[in-house]
């Protein structure tokens, strides 16, 4: 396993401001009520939901509200159908859009999705259309200040990872799919504590964006995605030098 990222971070993470704290709930209930309707409402027995709650657990999610989503999920108490769509397209400059969805509402999420990717420069595509270049990998998330990079390698070889890479200021393991909860419990066991465990999809190829109106444009789109309540995910091939965001963060 290398020690060093081989691509660099492809989906930004966006911190919890108090104004957005409302939609975060909203995603994080989503999907702990289609894990619980899909796997069952036991933890210890559905990944996916245990992995939801960890994540509603981590945003400060109070326990009512966890409680009341899978409740939902299982049928104990009343709630709308959400179903579970991907859609795919194309940003700016040919950058590759997964876009992940739980909705009550198909129609509304889709024309949703469409006109953000129009209104953007980007355009929906068919599916099969660009899935191909993303892979489904499992993910443990370290802030490398917490640990050393020999403190992962050695616990992450002993429980079975893949592959173990620095991506800016954390320390990243990576699994296979079917490989997560095991890894995951092998470094628990090992003593480290994550910041964060989940599934993600991980380009094959990337796309660079190297001049600034290019960029705003990619991270504009990707923005709008991310703040519609009903996406849960979205997944691009964009890599946009460190030259460049320095620029943009300046604006």
């Amino acid at each position: 396993m290398s020690g060093h990222s081989k691509w660099s971070t492809i989906k930004r993470k966006k911190g919890a401001v108090d104004a957005k704290r409302g939609r975060i709930f909203t995603k994080l209930s989503k999907e702990i009520t289609v894990s619980a309707r899909m796997g069952g409402g036991d933890p210890d027995g559905n990944p996916r939901l245990r992995l939801a709650i960890q994540a509603a657990k981590a945003q400060s999610m109070p326990n009512d509200n966890i409680t009341r989503a899978l409740k939902k999920g299982t049928g104990e108490l009343d709630g709308e159908h959400i179903e579970e769509h991907v859609y795919e397209g194309y940003g700016p400059g040919g950058v590759a859009f997964l876009v992940e969805t739980a909705t009550d509402n198909t129609n509304r999420t889709l024309n949703d999705v469409r006109n953000i990717f129009d209104k953007s420069g980007g355009h929906m595509a068919k599916s099969g259309a660009v899935a191909f270049v993303f892979e489904r990998r499992g993910m443990v998330r370290y802030e490398s200040g917490r640990y050393t990079e020999d403190q992962v390698m050695e616990a992450a070889l002993e429980a079975g990872a893949e592959d173990v890479v620095t991506e800016g200021e954390h320390l990243v393991v990576y699994t296979e799919p079917s490989a997560l909860h095991a890894v995951s419990a092998g470094l628990e066991a090992a003593g480290l504590e994550a910041e964060q465990t989940t599934f993600v999809m991980i380009p094959s190829t990337t796309v660079q964006v190297e001049d600034e109106d290019g960029a705003r444009k990619t991270l504009r789109l990707l923005d709008r995605l991310e703040d519609n309540e009903d996406v849960q995910n979205v997944w691009a091939n964009f890599e946009i030098p460190d030259e460049v965001m320095a620029k943009l963060e300046e604006e």
